[in-house]
């Protein structure tokens, strides 16, 4: 099992999640060629990779998926909404469509799409699993809702959204129309909201929390990380912990499953 955050923020978001010897990419918010520059860090190339899952419409989530389906015969899964509100896509010959709260089936994966909040049509997070364990994915939620609690727990490996601090963003350079959306119901996760999240869902198994989608402008990964060991202590348990950044991939994480002889 690993995964590793390809790009998360603003500008560009790219996950890959390599479960059971499947290579998927969730998301795909960089160009190809830079897609393939940061894979080429982890050692691998886009010939790698098996199927892209994409969460919502917004471009830094989906600015490479076509030319990424095109070049490598990839399959694309989607909700049937969120392609439609995607009309310069352009052609996938191997198109499939989910429907949020059906799970479907990936090689030896089981995928579950399930809704979130978020300014986009029908945006999802996903968990997946197999033999060696629950990845649980979920950013750009505008709030912790019940349904993205449940589906998280029990995760081996986490990837969770903690985009801005409240404070940063309260006294930011963002105009206030923006501020506002980004604290909405269906803008961004704030640190504080991410932290009460993880309450909930954290569990002795759980082995890596990747924060995801921090804005430059409103968060800083110091603080984030500060607070997140915190919540994580006052749970009694200790995660290796991975912030997301915009310019690099982050560090890869790994696992194995213990074989009984």
């Amino acid at each position: 099992m690993r995964v590793c955050l390809l790009a998360s923020g603003s500008r560009g978001n790219s996950t890959l999640i390599e479960v059971d010897g499947c290579r998927l990419l969730i998301d795909a918010g960089l160009s190809g060629i830079e897609t393939e520059r940061r894979l080429s860090t982890v050692g691998l190339c886009g010939e790698d990779l098996d199927a892209i899952l994409v969460t919502h419409e917004h471009h830094d989530h989906v600015g490479g998926v076509g030319p990424l389906s095109r070049r490598y015969d990839l399959p694309v899964y989607i909700d049937r909404q969120t392609h439609a509100a995607l009309p310069k896509l352009g052609k996938i010959s191997d198109l499939q469509y989910f429907s949020s709260g059906d799970s479907f089936s990936f090689q030896q994966l089981s995928i579950s799409p399930f809704s979130t909040t978020h300014d986009a049509v029908n945006p999802v997070g996903f968990t997946i699993e197999s033999v060696e364990g629950k990845v649980g994915f979920a950013t750009d939620l505008g709030m912790p809702t019940r349904l993205v609690a449940e589906q998280l727990k029990d995760c081996r490996i986490l990837i969770l959204e903690a985009n801005h601090d409240e404070h940063l963003l309260q006294d930011g350079p963002y105009p206030w129309s923006l501020k506002q959306r980004i604290r909405s119901r269906h803008g961004h996760l704030s640190n504080l909201e991410s932290c009460s999240l993880l309450k909930e869902v954290s569990w002795p198994g759980l082995e890596a929390l990747f924060l995801a989608h921090l804005s430059e402008e409103n968060n800083c990964p110091d603080l984030v990380g500060k607070e997140f060991r915190r919540t994580l202590s006052d749970c009694g348990h200790s995660p290796e912990i991975i912030i997301g950044r915009q310019s690099r991939a982050s560090f890869c994480f790994e696992t194995v499953v213990e074989k009984v002889s």
